[in-house]
């Protein structure tokens, strides 16, 4: 990913959460107080994003508004290009008003100065209709940089006919899920509980996130990063253990080995998020009635979760637009109206970050895949039960291309997991220090 950064002391605005850092090249609103529409004409906005049923939001919003006209224009995955292509267009000067942002990126594109605090735009109503959790992901330094979209609380799927015939209790705790694991192994030497992904670091950070770590603290002028804490260290031992024992697959997210082990019921489980519901459902839709979906074990027994992705809407420095790209976000992540049209063009699963949407969501969801099962409620107790106190830092690029790049490694013996963790520590603090940011670590 393309990188500008200016070389200035991180200035913390007030630590009230865990999020409340703010670097001194962060932006600031950019001359779009002004309502939409205040001179009686359209306000044109071009937006950014590469969600599937995002078209038809925008059409659906265009259809239904006279003051504010949205022109939409796909463009790849953040980290397939996307991001890139944002950073590079905000460097030349000839950026979209409104972008698409993934929690975990936000930090990195408030540091560089790349997007506006939205905070007098948003407002406290708009606030109070998300999940909490997301609205501490979006706000640095006490400021509103990004208008949550969705939530992805963790949830584990498994083959409820595949358990049952092999005799495994749904885990509730990982210790419980390690039994499992060898249960099912000993069922059918073929078939494995679930995967490692080690081209996926945000699976593994969502674990250890689940666990109680906190990588990013700001404190001060200066950034504490700590990637290799007890905690991590414990979820780093847990799944090395496993991945020695033979106990889960070491295949790439979404590809073909890992679909193919899971149509062949080599595979009968998959430790995932909410938005997992729609993955299994589009690409397994043979097995139809064979799924489940369980809240995550955890170490104690007790409801918690850490979040594997999710987005946000975020409005780009250069703007004068700020108003209506704003007016436009909220309509997307807070109307009914929003939620239907990007349901309508086939997506499914989604679980909206305002808790007023999710009924909506849940009823277009075909739940007979699942069985008739409720898994929005699964979903709403992990969403409740996301943990406070973690926070994304300013080079999460940095961070997970090294870790992926060494859990690589891991496939291929001579590497742990611990030490691809330790190797993306070294790397953010050495990229931080680049940077002229204070860091502890």
């Amino acid at each position: 990913m393309s990188r500008s950064w200016k070389r200035t002391p991180l200035v913390i605005a007030g630590a009230a959460t865990a999020l409340a850092v703010l670097t001194a090249c962060g932006g600031n609103g950019g001359g779009g107080s002004a309502a939409p529409g205040a001179d009686g004409k359209p306000v044109d906005i071009t937006f950014w994003g590469w969600a599937k049923g995002t078209k038809e939001v925008v059409d659906a919003f265009n259809a239904s508004h006279t003051d504010i006209k949205v022109k939409y224009e796909e463009i790849p995955s953040g980290n397939a290009g996307g991001y890139a292509k944002i950073s590079n267009a905000v460097k030349a000067d000839n950026a979209p008003d409104l972008v698409s942002i993934e929690y975990p990126m936000l930090p990195e594109f408030v540091s560089q100065g790349s997007v506006q605090d939205i905070g007098a735009l948003l407002g406290d109503d708009a606030r109070k209709k998300f999940l909490p959790q997301t609205v501490e992901l979006t706000t640095l330094g006490g400021k509103n940089w990004a208008v949550p979209f969705d939530a992805a609380p963790q949830a584990f799927f498994y083959r409820k006919d595949l358990f049952a015939k092999y005799g495994v209790q749904v885990p509730k705790t990982w210790d419980e899920f390690k039994a499992a694991a060898e249960k099912v192994k000993k069922a059918d030497a073929k078939a494995r509980i679930g995967t490692f992904f080690p081209d996926d670091p945000t699976t593994f950070q969502a674990m250890a996130w689940q666990a109680g770590a906190q990588w990013f603290k700001a404190e001060g002028d200066t950034w504490k990063v700590n990637t290799t804490d007890a905690a991590t260290a414990k979820v780093s031992g847990y799944w090395q253990q496993l991945l020695d024992g033979d106990l889960i697959r070491n295949n790439a997210s979404f590809s073909p080995e890992w679909t193919n082990s899971l149509k062949s019921g080599g595979t009968i489980g998959y430790l995932g998020a909410a938005w997992g519901a729609g993955v299994l459902k589009s690409t397994l839709p043979e097995q139809s009635g064979k799924w489940a979906v369980a809240p995550m074990p955890t170490w104690d027994g007790k409801a918690a979760s850490g979040m594997l992705g999710g987005s946000t809407f975020a409005v780009t420095k250069g703007s004068e637009k700020a108003a209506a790209a704003v007016e436009f976000a909220k309509w997307m992540t807070t109307t009914e109206a929003g939620i239907k049209a990007r349901i309508a063009s086939g997506t499914s699963s989604a679980f909206p970050a305002a808790a007023a949407l999710r009924p909506a969501a849940k009823k277009a969801f075909d739940a007979k895949y699942y069985g008739g099962q409720d898994i929005y409620q699964v979903f709403e107790d992990a969403g409740t039960s996301i943990r406070a106190n973690w926070s994304w830092g300013p080079s999460t690029g940095t961070t997970n291309s090294i870790i992926k790049d060494q859990f690589g490694k891991v496939t291929h013996g001579g590497t742990t997991i611990a030490d691809a963790v330790r190797a993306g520590h070294a790397a953010t603090v050495a990229e931080l220090k680049k940077r002229g940011l204070k860091v502890e670590g």
